[in-house]
């Protein structure tokens, strides 16, 4: 289930700074991780897709390269 086309580096720069198109393309990009992550007994449970989602955003806008 990996999927092997990563995001480009301008891509992730973008979504750091907070631009609504390139967090976009990050969240598409892990959209069918969320989903597998989010079913349970075979239904796509919308609260936890949610959560994932907005966790996700959450790493996106905190994450710092000068680490």
């Amino acid at each position: 289930m990996r999927n092997k086309k990563l995001i480009p580096f301008e891509v992730i720069e973008e979504a750091i700074a907070g631009e609504p198109k390139a967090i976009d393309t990050v969240l598409r990009h892990y959209a069918g991780r969320i989903k597998y992550l989010s079913t349970y007994r075979g239904h796509i449970n919308d609260d936890i897709q949610d959560r994932l989602k907005a966790q996700l955003i959450k790493a996106i806008l905190q994450f710092r390269f000068d680490r």
